[in-house]
């Protein structure tokens, strides 16, 4: 169970070290109040920066520079380690409305981000109600007053879980390949909006995975779905990145995926186990693709529930260190917020208890667990908490992962550090 809140004078500094970490680059503070954020509304940047946002304080004739770091590092200061951990934890929520359940666990646990799991068909007006619920418990016990991410799986095509009034249709990823960058990256702009007005701030898409010429039909979780952009890294990567810009312009945040890549598996990770890849290396073409979104600025990555034997044979790679601070990390210079795939109802984790798969990604170097299910979440919760508190390494990864996190809430307008008690 989460410790007793502490009062400021006794919460734990910051260590020096995640400051000069995260000192080059840095996102800078945004101005939103957390009382004040209404989900969607203008007030969130439009093209967050990879090194400083500009935002106008309210009444002001313009934007007005914000420092570096300091934003981030001192929300993070001010949250106990319960509010920390919690920041690491992107829960499923189920209905229309928030459930007893899920609302006590968002108390209990802190839980800092949320994600829509189930198919929505009735338009904005349907999803902009459970959003603005969800924003409402940021409040200065459960988040410290740090609003949320609310993502949804908004790629196109067969994987468009919101539809209905005020959302456009999205063609397959296949059918926005054939589209030029410049026509992408406007579409995907008004589809960030769309997401806005309803109260969506992260999409995770765009999908970066490459699908050999001629595999779609036996490659389940990506070809058979028709969820690539084309069949090799330069026609994916150029139109990611196209989408990851218009969602940026929107103010939306993105997230590869799925690192390093599920084009040549067979088996879907959401419904099979021992999902193997024993192709892909670490100095692979296709992961160029992935390496061109990076450079267009994602703020995210979500890793996969594969194994990779060419690349780390013994661990799944959302648990391995190999691929998620070597490979992604050092070798492709990823600095931003490491994404779980779901880590609660896939078949391919299913066989790890939920605690284990939680602590597994976090020391692997993960930073942000997206779990549909409220039991599990929990239980993630409750273990990630226990060897915090016995493990000092640990702890200064979870301190790690929360920092990165806010970073990114940072980048994306959710941070108001002028608020925030020394």
């Amino acid at each position: 169970m989460p410790r007793t809140r502490l009062p400021r004078r006794h919460r734990r500094p910051v260590p020096i070290l995640l400051f000069l970490l995260v000192s080059v680059p840095a996102v800078a503070c945004g101005s939103v109040a957390p009382g004040s954020l209404a989900p969607g509304s203008a007030t969130l940047p439009a093209t967050p920066s990879q090194t400083s946002v500009q935002t106008a304080e309210p009444g002001s004739a313009g934007p007005t520079p914000q420092p570096t770091v300091t934003c981030a590092a001192a929300t993070l200061d001010a949250m106990t380690e319960e509010q920390r951990i919690g920041q690491l934890f992107l829960l499923g929520i189920d209905g229309d409305k928030l459930s007893a359940e899920e609302t006590a666990a968002f108390a209990t646990y802190h839980f800092g981000s949320a994600w829509l799991v189930n198919w929505r068909t009735r338009g904005v007006d349907g999803v902009r109600p459970l959003a603005n619920e969800i924003q409402a418990l940021a409040t200065a016990s459960t988040t410290d007053g740090v609003p949320f991410f609310v993502g949804a799986d908004q790629e196109g095509g067969k994987v468009q879980r919101i539809t209905g009034p005020g959302f456009s249709t999205i063609p397959s990823a296949t059918k926005q390949g054939a589209l030029s960058p410049e026509i992408l990256q406007s579409d995907a702009e008004t589809w960030g909006r769309e997401l806005r007005a309803a109260g969506v701030n992260l999409n995770f898409a765009p999908v970066m995975d490459v699908v050999p010429p001629g595999a779609d039909t036996t490659n389940a979780p990506i070809g058979a779905l028709q969820r690539e952009f084309g069949h090799d890294p330069a026609t994916v990567g150029s139109h990611g990145v196209a989408v990851v810009r218009g969602m940026q312009q929107a103010g939306v945040a993105t997230t590869l995926k799925h690192f390093p890549g599920l084009g040549r598996v067979v088996g879907n990770t959401d419904t099979t186990a021992g999902v193997v890849d024993s192709v892909t290396t670490a100095d692979d073409p296709y992961l160029e693709a992935f390496r061109a979104g990076i450079g267009a600025g994602a703020p995210m990555v979500m890793v996969s529930l594969a194994t990779y034997t060419a690349i780390d044979p013994n661990r799944q790679a959302v648990f391995s260190p190999t691929i998620i601070e070597d490979l992604l990390r050092k070798q492709l210079g990823f600095d931003g917020v490491v994404v779980s795939d779901d880590l609660g109802a896939a078949a391919s984790i299913a066989a790890t208890p939920a605690g284990g798969r939680a602590v597994g990604f976090i020391a692997a170097g993960g930073d942000l667990i997206v779990v549909a299910g409220t039991a599990p979440a929990v239980e993630m919760a409750a273990a990630v908490s226990k060897r915090a508190a016995s493990d000092a390494g640990f702890r200064a990864q979870v301190d790690a992962a929360a920092l990165r996190v806010l970073r990114a809430k940072s980048s994306y307008g959710l941070l108001a550090c002028g608020s925030v008690a020394a």
